[in-house]
């Protein structure tokens, strides 16, 4: 079975291709500037440079057309014709109160994305977008949806209801949802394996922190509560969003400066966050640089993210009454040791502590990373998400029919004897560079990639050549 996985945005459109049955991927890629002139693929395949290809796609279907193109390419393609795949994994952001689990899309399904839109305008639309030229493309192969809204169905009502007209609920939907549903997924269940339990009997916080930044209060192996709400906005300090602030401010403003409502909309959303703060960076490597030169407002920036992450991660402490793990994902959470530190200073009093020199090591996408300091209660846990792998297990369950809520399912990577290959030969060559990546790597996962070297000729010959 080779499965296609999708995730298409306003202006891209990601890709992957596996072979379920050889568990190997084929290619990644993503196209970028659909619809907005000057597009290009990048295409990866393993074990080749990648490859830039220029062509321009005015809409989401022929960023669609150039994918099939590309991957069925004679010179540079990795499979024969379009009917080799199986089926297509397509991201959807939010599936409302509907969906707790991963579906195969039909025209009612389709529906429900469209009727979500409101709720989620800077996402559904697109990825419905992305679906409907697939589809079309692709019109022979089924098309099944992750959502990122479906892990947290789990909240209870007293979590995810605001305080606010009841009917609003009624009429409209007006809720907690929460977002970044895929990641949580992957990494709680990640981390019951690093803690050596049943995932079902573990209490952790997630930080998922990127541009757009989560936290996730996950209580015996479920989503109990979460920090973004109706839409993104919500929550954490991000790149461009605001998160949490007092919403009489957008009133306020509005009067003030004669903003409409569409443009207050767009101000909370694209000129926030860190962006707002900083006045130019979103990016937090800039931003750390800039504070280490004296830039005041990058250094307000990094405490004011670091500050807000903490008081998550205390109300969440007692919320959840004990925690096993705390887990940082995503590109910021997996390369911050400046964030990760200053997130978790002064904890020691809840059982928290971080070893300084592991969390400095601790910067990379390819392996799981144990930070936790000798005194700590608590496990600290870096584990770089692969919300793409989640996506491949659920299409690959629901075209064989034993797929099923994550309560009743056992995903591949839940077993201690995973490992990701592709990342594995990463890490090994990164350890040659970087020596100390092999001691802050988690016990349970330095066992696997050490198993996985015995069977793999070519992944024990970078072993042997790593510096230890």
């Amino acid at each position: 079975m080779t499965i296609l996985c999708l995730n298409c945005g306003s202006s891209s459109a990601k890709y992957r291709v596996y072979d379920w049955d050889k568990k190997n991927t084929l290619a990644t890629g993503i196209v970028e500037r659909v619809t907005v002139g000057g597009s290009f693929c990048l295409h990866e395949v393993p074990g080749k440079e990648p490859l830039r290809i220029e062509h321009d796609c005015k809409d989401h279907k022929e960023a669609i057309k150039l994918i099939v193109d590309t991957l069925t390419h004679k010179e540079y393609g990795v499979i024969e014709d379009m009917s080799s795949i199986s089926a297509v994994g397509h991201r959807v952001v939010h599936g409302g109160e509907k969906f707790a689990k991963s579906v195969i899309i039909n025209p009612e399904v389709l529906q429900t994305f469209r009727d979500l839109s409101d709720l989620a305008p800077l996402h559904n639309p697109p990825n419905i977008l992305g679906i409907e030229a697939a589809q079309e493309v692709m019109p022979n192969i089924p098309h099944m949806a992750i959502m990122d809204t479906a892990w947290h169905q789990t909240m209870s009502d007293y979590v995810y209801t605001y305080a606010l007209p009841y009917e609003w609920y009624e009429k409209y939907g007006v809720r907690r949802y929460g977002f970044h549903g895929t990641s949580f997924l992957y990494v709680a269940k990640r981390a019951a394996v690093l803690l050596g339990k049943d995932p079902f009997d573990c209490n952790i916080v997630a930080c998922h922190i990127g541009n757009g930044v989560s936290t996730n209060a996950i209580k015996k192996g479920v989503s109990y509560d979460t920090s973004m709400g109706l839409t993104p906005l919500e929550g954490m300090v991000m790149g461009t969003r605001a998160g949490d602030h007092d919403p009489a401010i957008g009133f306020y403003m509005m009067g003030k400066e004669q903003k409409t409502a569409k443009e207050m909309d767009s101000i909370l959303n694209k000129k926030s966050g860190v962006l707002g703060i900083t006045g130019k960076y979103t990016d937090r490597r800039d931003i750390e640089e800039a504070a280490e030169k004296g830039d005041k407002r990058a250094h307000l920036a990094l405490d004011i993210e670091a500050y807000r992450i903490k008081k998550y991660i205390g109300a969440y402490n007692f919320a959840l009454g004990k925690i096993d793990a705390i887990v940082f994902t995503a590109g910021v959470g997996e390369k911050s040791p400046i964030i990760r530190g200053r997130a978790l200073s002064n904890l020691e009093h809840l059982g928290i502590e971080v070893d300084e020199e592991k969390n400095i090591a601790a910067m990379t996408r390819n392996s799981e990373s144990d930070i936790t300091g000798a005194k700590s209660k608590v496990k600290v846990f870096v584990i770089p998400t692969d919300e793409e792998r989640v996506f491949i297990e659920d299409v690959a369950a629901l075209y064989e029919g034993k797929y099923d809520i994550h309560t009743n399912f056992t995903y591949r990577f839940q077993n201690p004897e995973y490992v990701n290959t592709l990342r594995a030969f990463a890490f090994a060559k990164e350890c040659q560079k970087k020596p100390k990546l092999w001691n802050v790597m988690a016990k349970a996962a330095k066992k696997a990639f050490l198993d996985e070297a015995k069977k793999d000729k070519e992944l024990k010959n970078l072993v042997d050549k790593m510096p230890k």
